[in-house]
């Protein structure tokens, strides 16, 4: 597959990825003096938000192939990633397989092979001023030589970070603190995925087993979703909307193929489930605006969902060439990042769905038309012929 304007191949299999926010670039910018400052302010504002963050690599003993952070530059107006990464930071032998980007544009954190590490963003001055990541001096002690933690998820506010181990532990902590609040040695044989609900009060894990819903504040279990017949969860995720018709979303496998179930998160039951595809799901993701929910397949497919009726609404096929590790909306909605261990990183441009108001119009202007014809008929206005031909 040749590389188009919106996919570019960076020479390593892709685990995570993630818009960079914004407010990352104030927090890359602190270090410099304030004359720098206020110019890299300048230089940055028009380009905040087109910065994608990726983590890959060939994993230990890099088999060729470095393990690495890597940036990128995406243009939304002319749909372009750059060609090559504006910033690249390896890691050594150590593999980075989950990523989080803090909210706040404080940074991000990595799962590596037995601990999780913090990296800082870095604004580069050079000619081509752009943003890169640089290791940071912070040390998350509760995460040392914890094992691999395949799940890791920031609150919308940033102010709690879930983590979840291939061993089970399900653990949440306050943010930046690191002040233990949420201890769960055996939440499942093995988490998958985590998400914390708008609000931050709950936080749904998916792993073997049922979906666990964990009231944060209380640092207890307050419901167990349970699978149908041949069900297997997959993964999770809150609707951003916080209001009164709040659901969780989960992703769910049978022979058949692959669903989508919708729960109400009042009384924790299934509200319903539709199949979207018949490969198995390996990505999953909601856009901040709720709206859409965005599935990567494992045989490199790419499809977005309606949150509302759970109707396709469009499909990349062989968006990759395979299975999809990771996808995220832009900000805005208006994007969605994909990625796989085929080394590719693609955007798609979400194409807002054309509203029938014209088939309507039509429709009305028909009905006026044979209103008016069937009147003037009625009253002898039109021409005999024609008259006697409606008659």
């Amino acid at each position: 597959m040749a590389d188009s304007t919106n996919s570019k191949n960076y020479g390593v299999p892709i685990y995570g990825a993630g818009w960079v926010p914004p407010s990352a670039f104030r927090s890359a910018v602190e270090p410099l003096a304030d004359d720098e400052k206020n110019d890299g302010d300048k230089s940055s504002s028009s380009e905040t938000g087109n910065y994608v963050v990726l983590a890959g690599g060939g994993g230990e003993g890099n088999i060729g192939i470095r393990n690495a952070l890597i940036v990128a530059q995406f243009d939304f107006d002319s749909n372009v990633l750059s060609d090559e990464p504006v910033a690249r930071l390896g890691t050594g032998g150590d593999l980075p397989y989950r990523m989080a980007v803090h909210p706040g544009g404080e940074g991000l954190i990595c799962s590596l092979p037995k601990s999780c590490r913090w990296f800082d963003w870095d604004f580069q001055t050079t000619e081509n001023r752009s943003l890169g990541l640089r290791s940071s001096e912070k040390v998350l002690e509760p995460l040392e030589d914890v094992g691999q933690q395949l799940a890791l998820t920031f609150n919308n506010e940033g102010s709690l970070l879930a983590v979840g181990g291939e061993d089970g532990k399900l653990t949440v902590f306050k943010w930046p603190s690191m002040e233990n609040i949420l201890d769960q040695a055996n939440a499942h044989a093995s988490v998958k995925d985590l998400d914390f609900s708008p609000d931050g009060k709950f936080l749904a894990s998916v792993g073997s087993g049922p979906c666990r819903i964990w009231d944060v504040s209380k640092s207890t279990s307050v419901a167990s979703l349970t699978k149908e017949n041949d069900e297997i969860f997959g993964y999770c995720r809150f609707a951003p909307i916080n209001d009164e018709n709040q659901v969780l979303y989960i992703t769910t496998m049978r022979d058949q193929g692959g669903s989508i179930s919708k729960w109400s998160t009042t009384t924790w039951r299934r509200i319903k489930s539709k199949r979207v595809v018949r490969d198995p799901i390996c990505a999953f993701n909601i856009s901040p605006n709720g709206k859409l929910l965005a599935i990567g397949t494992i045989e490199g497919d790419v499809l977005v969902v309606s949150s509302n009726n759970l109707q396709v609404q469009n499909v990349v096929k062989k968006a990759h060439l395979g299975l999809v590790t990771t996808l995220k909306f832009s900000e805005d909605s208006r994007a969605l990042l994909s990625a796989s261990l085929d080394s590719r990183v693609r955007v798609t441009i979400i194409k807002e769905e054309k509203k029938s108001g014209l088939s309507l119009w039509i429709v009305i202007l028909v009905l006026l038309i044979a209103i008016a014809v069937y009147y003037a008929a009625s009253n002898g206005i039109l021409p005999l012929e024609l008259n006697s031909i409606l008659k």
